[in-house]
């Protein structure tokens, strides 16, 4: 019976050995997560930094190099994170997401969430002012890059004291929040619309060699044509030549032998004038 006992407790000792190994194993998970989260929330240069590699690896993987543009600065000075490249339009998405108030609701729940809605359309006010310019050939809409999926959710699930949705005040403004999965949304319906542009270029091209074959071969039947005149020209001129040549041949011939040739008869006034 001792012995059984003993046998239950080493056995129940290694249970909680194990057990103990687990739970070490998940704070150490958990402190690595933590770390993470500090790193995302962490100083505005972090944060900023963290936004703007995200988005230049996502631009890099997703488009070729010709279908966007980094740091683009326009006329007023102001620098945009980046631009899109569609046709002869530019596309802004900034990338410097106001984490700040972010983390202040994150740790102090819904009561900051009325300053994180507040900052968000500032943001968006913002964004709209400085990078939306046609003028310089923007389109009428900017992108709102969010570097996390959970921070771009609690957007989505954000309304201000009337009910309206934050996202919904931000699109009335011209820009557009997107997250990685979504801004991937965007970028392969660029990246389409890249390849689409790309071969109606090819079509464009080859038309236009199309043509030109034409018009040389238009000037080139308009050449043979002159050509075969001239040829048709100078065989007449070689038959007419011929044929005085060989009269001229039979005048000497019959000359050699003795023989004039028949002048023409005369006209009756002209033997009168004898």
């Amino acid at each position: 019976a001792v012995a059984a006992r003993l046998a239950e407790s080493t056995e129940m000792l290694g249970t909680i050995r194990q057990q103990l190994g687990e739970v070490q194993q998940a704070g150490r998970e958990l402190s690595g997560a933590a770390r993470t989260i500090e790193l995302v929330l962490g100083g505005a240069q972090t944060r900023g930094s963290l936004g703007e590699v995200a988005l230049e690896r996502m631009l890099s993987d997703a488009l070729p190099q010709a279908g966007y543009e980094l740091q683009h600065r326009f006329a007023t000075g102001e620098v945009v994170d980046a631009v899109l490249r569609f046709r002869d339009k530019l596309l802004p998405v900034d990338s410097k997401f106001p984490l700040d108030d972010y983390r202040r609701m994150a740790e102090q729940g819904e009561d900051a969430r009325k300053g994180f809605a507040q900052a968000v359309r500032l943001h968006a006010d913002s964004i709209a002012k400085k990078y939306i310019r046609p003028d310089e050939g923007t389109l009428d809409m900017a992108l709102m890059f969010v570097p996390s999926e959970g921070v771009y959710y609690e957007l989505l699930m954000t309304a201000d004291a009337k009910g309206a949705p934050l996202d919904a005040y931000c699109r009335g403004k011209g820009v557009v929040p997107v997250s990685p999965n979504s801004l991937y949304a965007h970028l392969n319906i660029l990246l389409m619309g890249l390849r689409g542009i790309q071969v109606e270029e090819n079509a464009r091209r080859l038309l236009a060699s199309l043509a030109g074959l034409s018009k040389q071969l238009d000037t080139f039947a308009e050449v043979y044509d002159r050509l075969g005149t001239h040829l048709r020209n100078a065989q007449q001129s070689y038959t007419d030549a011929d044929g005085k040549l060989e009269r001229a041949r039979n005048a000497l011939d019959q000359m050699a032998q003795g023989a004039l040739p028949e002048a023409p008869p005369k006209t009756v006034e002209a033997a009168t004038r004898d």
